[in-house]
């Protein structure tokens, strides 16, 4: 039995392997996990796709996709998990429209919901949230033509022929059922993620009874932090975040790498103070941040360049370099003003802040809600006293940043999707200026044209992984650009994926500026056959 693998381009270092069914996806996954090729970094699944992320320094698509099709893909995986009850207030937005697109009364929607059996096939999207095949066929409907910005935690919903539940507020495109109380994501539990791949579910009514999930997983007591001395904020126009070089290779649990969003100036500030180049740093959006020392330290802040101010314990006021070391002394305030270009400004604290690792990194992922709260007047930042080295060498000079007004021109590599474009489509992705709207976070910027990027149809896509500097586009053809903390799942087609060497500049594009697209590279996808080991061999010998 042979098996079709289409090879689509992901941007710089993802390749998006399409399958011909959920089994076989699951199937190269268990692979890939197993035996991991050299070179790759993770692999997320999806509906009838794993996308493979993998270090450009090892190796490329080419080697990558040559090795992938020699995999013998006949041998089906199998799992089983564990069985979980979830109680549903059947009150979604969407109950009415589903039950009209299905042709059913809202009363059968709900039985035939309840009376059906979920199977988790793979994670993504957040931390938490499981893609779940239903054994009711009925339930197969498109999503929203248009996303919404956010969805409550704990909202049950469906889209195509997939069931889930949203763990935490979040923007999506899903038909909204219901509620439940239950968390699906909590860092405090033994395992984080209430539901894995092959658990299965049941959902019931609460009006007819409440009831609880099968299986009760251990808790652990949360730490009482204590109250600790440090460097008090004493202004923030908007919340400040810590960030660092994010959580790469955690796919697995639904976690995206998140991090800074100019992660060249996030490693200028440390390395500007001698610390190793991923210590925590505080990521300040628009100036508007101040702090008061309780002790000597010594300070650099990077990225959009914000006038620094220090004002003394006796009022005199001293303005401190940028990109470079500068000191504190007790009672000095630092004030960052508002920077004339760039969008988020890098504060760094020789021997790091004390923050908090989650999963490995103290990066706030915003989407997720993962890492340490964010950074507010009256917060207090702790010294971490960590060893840093000498630093013999100045950095370079910080880069020209776009201001609002400017047009921005950032590479791209078309696809994973660009064929489900039209010439037009695909023409106007870079033949027009696009606005970054307010509506952008570290999420995505949300964008608008004045013409949308045609599709060739409106079929809908199931859910597949999405690479860092995605352009998504919506049913509306108005693209949606990834950022740090976007999900690494999502059902609108990919037309390209800003290269790599450009995502700083993206994390630094303020709003009221504006992006032209530059494709860079065609689009090229490879398809092939994947055959059994030994008929490989046989084709290998007549050849």
């Amino acid at each position: 039995m042979a098996e079709h693998l289409r090879f689509l381009p992901a941007g710089s270092d993802c390749v998006l392997v399409e399958l011909d069914d959920l089994p076989t996806t699951l199937t190269l996954l268990d692979t890939l996990l197993a035996d991991p090729p050299e070179g790759m970094v993770e692999a997320i699944p999806a509906a009838r796709t794993v996308m493979v992320r993998f270090d450009p320094s090892l190796t490329d698509r080419a080697r990558l996709t040559a090795l992938l099709s020699r995999f013998d893909l006949t041998k089906r995986s199998s799992r089983q998990g564990e069985l979980f009850e979830i109680p549903v207030t059947y009150d979604g937005e969407d109950l009415g429209d589903v039950a009209e697109f299905l042709g059913w009364s809202v009363e059968e929607v709900i039985r035939r919901h309840t009376e059906a059996t979920y199977t988790v096939a793979f994670t993504g999207f957040a931390p938490g949230f499981a893609y779940m095949t239903c054994d009711d066929p009925g339930f197969d409907l498109p999503r929203r033509k248009s996303p919404r910005v956010r969805i409550p935690a704990g909202s049950v919903a469906v889209a195509g022929k997939f069931g889930g539940i949203y763990p935490s507020d979040s923007p999506g495109g899903w038909q909204l059922l219901g509620t439940t109380p239950l968390k699906m994501w909590d860092p405090t539990r033994a395992r984080a993620a209430l539901l894995a791949p092959g658990d299965r579910v049941h959902f019931r009514d609460m009006a007819k009874g409440g009831s609880v999930h099968a299986t009760k997983l251990r808790t652990t007591k949360p730490v009482i932090a204590k109250r600790v001395e440090g460097l008090v904020v004493t202004r923030t126009d908007r919340p400040a975040l810590y960030q660092d070089l994010g959580r790469p290779g955690r796919a697995s649990q639904g976690v995206a790498a998140s991090g800074a969003l100019d992660r060249a100036a996030a490693k200028m500030a440390n390395a500007c103070l001698g610390n190793p180049r991923g210590t925590p740093v505080v990521e300040v959006a628009l100036g508007g941040f101040a702090l008061r020392t309780d002790r000597a330290a010594t300070m650099a802040v990077t990225g959009a360049p914000c006038p620094l101010m220090i004002r003394a314990a006796d009022g005199r006021e001293i303005a401190a370099p940028f990109a470079r070391p500068f000191a504190l002394d007790v009672g000095d305030e630092l004030i960052l003003g508002i920077p004339p270009e760039g969008m988020r400004s890098y504060l760094a604290l020789r021997g790091g802040f004390l923050a908090e690792a989650v999963l490995g990194s103290a990066a706030t992922d915003t989407l997720a809600k993962i890492g340490p709260d964010a950074i507010h007047a009256g917060s207090v930042l702790v010294p971490a006293n960590q060893p840093a080295g000498a630093v013999d060498v100045a950095p370079p000079e910080p880069p020209c940043l776009p201001r609002a007004g400017d047009v921005v021109t950032l590479d791209v590599l078309l696809g994973p999707r660009t064929d489900w474009f039209t010439p037009t489509g695909v023409e106007t992705l870079s033949s027009q200026e696009w606005d970054v709207t307010p509506e952008s976070s570290r999420v995505g910027m949300r964008l608008s044209g004045r013409c949308s990027i045609e599709r060739r149809d409106q079929a809908e896509l199931l859910s597949e992984a999405t690479p860092l500097g995605a352009i998504q586009v919506p049913h509306n053809g108005q693209p949606v650009l990834f950022l740090a903390d976007h999900p690494l799942t999502g059902g609108y087609p990919v037309i390209a994926v800003v290269a790599r060497h450009h995502m700083d500049l993206a994390g630094q594009i303020a709003i009221g500026a504006r992006i032209r697209f530059n494709p860079i590279a065609a689009f090229d996808p490879y398809e092939t056959v994947s055959r059994p080991y030994a008929a490989s061999a046989v084709d290998q010998q007549e050849d």
